[in-house]
């Protein structure tokens, strides 16, 4: 089978590397693709956002089945562009990806459907969110209401932050339409946990969950980032927690978009909050997250293609999908600096025998050199039988993939292995 993913990310190339264990695959196409990519696909350079582009070029190349992997193209409505003209897709619709397309959306059908989430209000008009923010509790979360390369969230802990983050999303359109309406919810406290799963609208199968280390320095301080590195499992989610959030959670949610004639196919994310009153949801996502894939799918030990045609195919209940009972741990390689100013254009050298998986986010090809070109350079994951035995691995192979300016956190994981102790 010949298959097209649309992307050009981590994410992208722990899905291409993934999709490349199935025997039935042939070819692989990404759009763009990346310098990394390159060596596991061909790369198209066709924008993710180009919807007819790569739709003219999958229709062209006789592509048999289709991964559409960002949030962009996914709410543009990239699959309904795709399977209008008859070539399957993993991956939501646009009615379904408004779910991360719209946080306003995504509140009221959680408070629509008494899915736990944080309390909230929304506002369209600034003077109303800056007259409503003079009595708010603080701490409080300000949150644009569409798509902002992740950056449209504020944890506002002072009362000029959070005036701040509304000014800057309404007044100054930092995030352009997207914070045209604004979110204003209350703080959450308590463990983080992102849970991955499929999803074919009939039934919810979870994947391995994760922790993101989304700040750019040890002890996660410093501004936050498209995350420095991951691990999974989440020792934070216990069997008794995921039982939680299957009940109380992942069902409801699918179910109310069913109800709300949106039914989601594909991979929907769960940022969830684990507090004193229970799990909440603190966003939903309509793809796979960057760079939680990365440590989740290694994990995955069946087909990765049979198990996302039987999510499009609505056949999730008669098909396997079974994970690793072992450990990865994923290290981010940043360029210094990011993700405010950085250089880029340095070569980079990953050793042939490394013994672990290396997936490229920010590097192009110069000739048949790897040079860096973003701010997330690449990601190394290991695998281990124990969470320790991963991190160890990860950061001692880590160590023999270099280019000039590499900067990574040394403290991947510490936090969950000091979490392993809590929950005991």
């Amino acid at each position: 089978m010949k298959i097209l993913v649309v992307g050009g990310g981590g994410r992208e190339h722990a899905i291409i590397k993934a999709l490349k264990k199935s025997p039935r695959v042939t070819e692989i196409f990404a759009a763009p693709g990346n310098g990394g990519i390159a060596a596991d696909a061909v790369c198209t350079g066709i924008g993710a956002k180009d919807l007819e582009g790569f739709t003219k070029f999958a229709q062209e190349n006789a592509i048999d089945f289709a991964v559409v992997a960002p949030d962009d193209p996914l709410v543009l409505g990239a699959v309904d562009m795709l399977e209008a003209v008859g070539i399957p897709c993993f991956g939501p619709n646009k009615a379904a990806a408004i779910l991360e397309g719209s946080k306003v959306f995504s509140k009221d059908l959680m408070k629509k459907y008494n899915i736990p989430t944080a309390e909230y209000n929304v506002f369209d008009d600034m003077e109303e969110a800056l007259k409503y923010l003079q009595t708010a509790p603080i701490p409080t979360v300000v949150k644009a209401d569409g798509l902002a390369l992740g950056k449209g969230v504020t944890v506002a802990m002072t009362r000029e932050e959070a005036v701040a983050a509304v000014k800057e999303c309404m007044e100054d359109k930092v995030f352009g339409e997207s914070g045209s309406h604004i979110v204003i919810e209350e703080f959450l406290t308590g463990p983080e946990v992102s849970v991955l799963s499929f999803t074919d609208g009939n039934v919810v199968i979870p994947m391995v969950s994760s922790m993101d280390h989304k700040r750019v320095g040890d002890g996660d301080v410093g501004p936050n980032t498209g995350g420095m590195g991951t691990v999974a499992p989440n020792p934070y989610y216990t069997e008794a927690v995921a039982k939680e959030c299957m009940e109380t959670i992942f069902l409801p949610t699918m179910k109310a978009m069913n109800a709300e004639g949106r039914t989601f196919k594909g991979c929907l994310y769960f940022g969830l909050m684990l507090t004193e009153k229970g799990p909440k949801v603190i966003e939903y996502n309509c793809r796979f997250g960057d760079p939680e894939t990365q440590v989740v799918l290694p994990l995955l030990e069946s087909d990765l293609l049979t198990v996302m045609e039987a999510t499009a195919q609505g056949k999730l209940a008669e098909t396997e999908v079974k994970f690793a009972d072992k450990h990865a741990c994923c290290v981010v390689l940043a360029s210094n600096g990011y993700p405010k100013a950085y250089q880029s254009g340095y070569p980079i050298t990953i050793p042939a025998d490394l013994d672990a998986e290396v997936y490229v986010a920010g590097a192009k090809l110069d000739g048949d050199v790897l040079k860096t070109s973003g701010g997330r350079v690449l990601g190394v994951t290991a695998i281990g039988d124990t969470l320790e035995e991963a991190i160890e691995k990860a950061y001692a192979q880590a160590a023999n993939v270099t280019f000039e300016n590499a900067y990574c956190r040394r403290d991947i994981g510490a936090r969950a292995l000091r979490a392993k102790e809590e929950v005991k």
